[in-house]
């Protein structure tokens, strides 16, 4: 049986290493070294450094994962705020991922945090798109959307939201990020047969 403890020491090393470092000049044997356990013992839990990554991320998404899924349970709160929170616990997740040597965390290559983002966003969608496209679908069940596509819908919000809210594979300001939320808003509205307005109260750059 797997040791968890050792499990969760190898994923703190990898995150501790990316503070300082690019995840292409990190190997197997600095992520051992920093775990204080054996290189082979890596290999017990992971098949790969990719692996390693790919498990740091998922436990990174832990929180916005079962938030997905306790809000598609919760019909009382209207789909679009509910659309919301999810995104603010997504964002909150991901900004934590390189933050946690605090001031220390380095800055990333263009070529690094493509890699990176691209990790984060093949994650989001096939992890979060069913939980997403539940809220929606309750939503046109309800009455309140008016959409045929409700998993097209959830990858659309998740693709747009997942590239400009991170800031990894587009650079944007703060400026930018609001014209695009702005402009994702109205197609909403347009696009579900919701008033002009009513979603105005959402803010998902925050």
């Amino acid at each position: 049986m797997a040791n968890t403890q050792k499990y969760e020491q190898i994923l703190d090393a990898l995150q501790q290493l990316l503070t300082d470092r690019s995840i292409q000049n990190i190997s197997v044997s600095d992520i051992a070294a920093q775990a204080g356990i054996g290189k082979g013992s890596i290999y017990y839990y992971f098949p790969s450094k990719d692996a390693i990554l790919d498990a740091l991320i998922r436990r990174n998404y832990e929180t916005p994962l079962q938030t997905a899924k306790n809000l598609a349970d919760q019909t009382d709160i209207p789909p679009f705020t509910r659309m919301a929170m999810l995104f603010q616990a997504c964002r909150s997740s991901a900004a934590a991922f390189l933050k946690q040597g605090g001031e220390k965390t380095r800055s990333i290559s263009l070529q690094e945090s493509a890699y990176l983002h691209q990790k984060y966003l093949n994650y989001l969608i096939s992890e979060l798109k069913p939980n997403l496209g539940k809220i929606i679908s309750q939503g046109i069940e309800a009455g309140e959307i008016h959409f045929d596509y409700p998993e097209a819908l959830a990858e659309i919000v998740l693709i747009v939201l997942g590239v400009k809210l991170n800031n990894t594979f587009l650079s944007t300001t703060p400026e930018d990020c609001e014209y695009t939320i702005r402009g994702l808003i109205s197609l909403l509205e347009q696009g579900t047969g919701v008033a002009e307005g009513t979603l105005n109260y959402l803010n998902f750059s925050e």
